[in-house]
């Protein structure tokens, strides 16, 4: 596909993903009707249904392209796909049944084992992510589209970190060490991403954890508006694994997080 392709079938998604976040936050208000999957995580019908939408609208823009999607992958079978789409419906499915705003809504095209295209919506903060090539991420809010990149937000002498956890692993307390972060928020979600992604914060790092759809999508929103992503160890963060799972994690917002 070329960067022209690559655009129209991004934004010919956005409408999907805004209704999309609009029924998560209906049936939410309805009362949700949750299940827990064999590996002991929840599931609502709110995961369903937002798949339900998201996929049957990538597979109308591009039938002929594989769609893997977390409530519907079947895990027994290995991706040897070179180009394929990754969705998470909800990412923070804890999140959204209990009521708070940092779930997300994604969704990614990985086209030799780079997420190219990435959506993540954020229903409750009324945020919409996208992007489909470097240099051209951006986020819909209060109905207008702002193109966003990695400069910093916040003072230049103080660098913020994000964390899954509250007490995060000596391994990633020492990384951030590496980087002279002087405070760490924690967060949920591929939000984290997004963040980083319009400057608000400095840097991520994860131990292995999660699965690839839970990053594909704030990947690619993050890497195109000029973030750095790694291994903690400095090697390539690829996608297109057999078995879908994530490596450890690194997002620099910049080489030079003071600036």
């Amino acid at each position: 596909m070329n960067k022209q392709e690559l655009k129209n079938l991004a934004e010919n998604l956005i409408d999907t993903f805004q209704k999309a976040g609009e029924l998560s936050i209906r049936l939410f208000n309805q009362g949700l009707n949750i299940t827990i999957k064999d590996d002991g995580s929840p599931v609502s019908n709110g995961d369903l249904e937002v798949n339900d939408l998201i996929t049957k609208k990538i597979f109308e823009l591009t039938p002929s392209i594989p769609i893997i999607s977390e409530e519907t992958v079947d895990l027994n079978v290995k991706n040897n796909e070179k180009i394929f789409w990754l969705i998470d419906p909800i990412d923070g499915t804890k999140e959204y049944i209990a009521g708070k705003d940092e779930f997300t809504l994604n969704a990614a095209l990985v086209i030799n084992k780079i997420p190219t295209i990435g959506l993540v919506g954020a229903p409750k903060k009324k945020q919409l992510f996208f992007s489909h090539s470097p240099g051209e991420s951006y986020l819909i809010e209060k109905d207008k589209i702002k193109k966003i990149d990695c400069s910093k937000k916040g003072p230049k002498d103080k660098i913020v970190a994000l964390s899954s956890s509250i007490k995060p692993s000596d391994l990633i307390l020492n990384k951030l060490k590496e980087y002279n972060v002087n405070s760490i928020v924690k967060m949920a979600s591929s939000y984290k991403f997004c963040v980083i992604a319009k400057g608000d914060y400095d840097i991520y790092a994860a131990r292995e954890r999660a699965c690839e759809w839970d990053y594909a999508a704030g990947h690619a929103v993050a890497e195109n508006a000029g973030a750095i992503i790694t291994t903690l160890d400095g090697k390539s963060f690829l996608y297109g694994k057999e078995d879908y799972k994530n490596p450890s994690l690194l997002i620099k917002r910049s080489n030079n997080l003071n600036v």
